[in-house]
């Protein structure tokens, strides 16, 4: 398949991502304004009972994960995560030339799928939601931040490398495999460090809260380089030899 017609397939995958999933969030913290969360801990989040709103948050990036990968898993591939991507340049499964243009189109399709967000929504979807931009959550530290990523991410790299990746994955169930399985790291862990996994699920909406007057987190974004990235490359080293035959 064209390298541009693939490009333009992973920039509109990662959109739907942003626009659906970081949009839940948005809206999970603008239902729930107003209300008096129970702890610090607790940041908004809540309007369903703390957990069921994370439930809710990881099953939306579940299922537009799902769709896209159905949608568009092959034309592209459907990897809509830089993480992703680099892993598996990392491994040889991906030419150099071919991982500079996914990682440029995920991340314009995120900032796209952000801004689309906010002229749906309105500005509350900014000054309230944040765009539904990740940030580690009070008591966790910097450290602890780029743990959970990393440990999100290596689960998430295992399952697409299984499903996917491996000649020996069994077909058909790749989307479901990979989505529910984003859904699950977000339940336990968004409510550490927001449960990125992506670092330009992060970046589109850092650039849609900067341009459009929201709060400036930049100083959080190597967490979500960090985290992801290595968690990424580790699981896919990890995978390679753990399934080969001695």
């Amino acid at each position: 398949m064209n390298l541009i017609k693939r490009s333009v397939a992973e920039c509109i995958g990662t959109l739907f991502l942003v626009y659906f999933g970081a949009g839940a969030a948005a809206i999970t913290l603008m239902i729930a304004s107003g209300l008096q969360t129970p702890n610090p801990f607790n940041i908004g989040i809540g309007g369903l009972g703390g957990l069921g709103d994370w439930l809710a948050v990881g099953l939306a990036f579940g299922f537009v994960i799902a769709a896209v990968i159905y949608g568009l898993g092959r034309i592209s591939g459907a990897h809509i995560n830089p993480a992703v991507t680099i892993a598996l340049w990392a491994t040889k499964r991906f030419p150099t030339k071919d991982m500079v243009w996914y990682v440029v189109a995920q991340i314009i399709g995120a900032s796209l799928g952000s801004l689309l967000f906010a002229a749906s929504v309105g500005m509350d979807a900014v000054t309230i939601g944040g765009l539904g931009a990740t940030a580690p959550f009070p008591g966790i530290s910097y450290g602890q931040a780029i743990l959970a990523e990393f440990i999100g991410t290596f689960v998430l790299m295992m399952a697409i490398m299984g499903a996917a990746v491996d000649r020996n994955a069994p077909s058909g169930f790749a989307g479901l495999v990979i989505g529910f399985t984003v859904a699950g790291v977000i339940i336990t862990t968004g409510n550490i460090a927001g449960s990125s996994l992506n670092p330009a699920r992060t970046f589109g909406p850092y650039l849609g809260d900067l341009l459009l007057g929201g709060s400036n987190l930049w100083g959080f974004f190597p967490i979500y380089i960090i985290g992801p990235i290595l968690g990424a490359i580790c699981a896919a080293f990890f995978y390679d030899w753990i399934s080969t035959e001695d």
